[in-house]
């Protein structure tokens, strides 16, 4: 039987760390972390989330390292609805990274209300 990806994606959060983007964006200010944007570039250009490095998700395990040496450097993932962003957490852990979170809403909207 063929799983759905909202089923993959909710069964994958319940072994990974999720914040919204508030909660995220502060911790990530306060830990000196990555906040990484997993969607891509066109999505970006379109619409950027600020303090975020674009590795879009399809090239993500090749160019994290690049990034983020560190196995225990705080990254925190972000697309546009938190699906991609969830699945580029559980491969970061399989790779070994050991402080990933998933942000689980747009950053551009708590930027948007809280000026920036």
């Amino acid at each position: 039987m063929l799983r759905s990806l909202p089923e993959i994606v909710k069964e994958a959060r319940s072994t990974l760390r999720c914040l919204n983007a508030a909660n995220a964006m502060a911790e990530s200010k306060e830990k000196n972390g990555t906040v990484i944007d997993v969607r891509e570039p066109g999505e970006v250009q379109a619409k950027p989330a600020p303090s975020s490095t674009n590795i879009p998700r399809g090239i993500l395990e090749m160019k994290i390292s690049e990034t983020v040496s560190a196995s225990d450097h705080p990254i925190f993932l972000h697309c546009a609805t938190g699906g991609r962003a969830t699945l580029a957490a559980e491969q970061l852990v399989r790779m070994g990274y050991t402080e990933v979170t998933v942000i689980t809403c747009p950053i551009d909207v708590i930027c948007e209300t809280q000026g920036g």
